[in-house]
């Protein structure tokens, strides 16, 4: 499955990109996130509790920034394990605009489930994860612009 968008975030871009590198600050913007070790500068780990239609699982996710070219440019990846399930995912975020801000972010994630989540099939998930990425971008948006 493929997501993308665009979010308008009006902070300088210096300070979204630092938000956006800190795993714990982005991690409290996760819904279903229910910790962040942070391992090194480029690698983490989270536990998730996802759920889905009639299906709920906990997530172990490894993640790394694969690239980093600050402040405009990161990928990242990352596969996670629950029992009878499996997930990785690439996503790409570039911010642009003024210095000042507003700061412009573009994102592009690709996501593969396997295992028992995948089999409630592809509209639900899909819904699910939209509405999951809506609540982590209003929730990074709200931290960004309050200061």
């Amino acid at each position: 499955m493929q997501f993308k968008g665009t979010v308008v975030i009006a902070a300088p871009r210096e300070r979204v990109w630092a938000f956006l590198m800190d795993p714990e600050r982005v991690g409290s913007c996760g819904p279903g996130v229910e910790s962040i070790e942070v391992v090194d500068a480029d690698h983490f780990r989270a536990r998730a509790k996802v759920g889905v239609g009639f299906i709920s699982s906990r997530f172990a996710v490894d993640m790394s920034i694969a690239e980093r070219a600050e402040p405009d440019r990161a990928q990242i990846k990352a596969h996670g394990q629950a029992p009878g399930s499996a997930v990785d995912a690439s996503a790409v975020m570039a911010l642009s605009g003024p210095p000042d801000g507003p700061t412009t972010m573009d994102w592009s994630a690709d996501v593969a489930i396997a295992g028992r989540l995948a089999s409630v099939g592809g509209r639900m998930i899909e819904g699910t994860a939209n509405k999951m990425i809506g609540q982590t971008f209003d929730c990074i948006r709200a931290k960004l612009e309050a200061g």
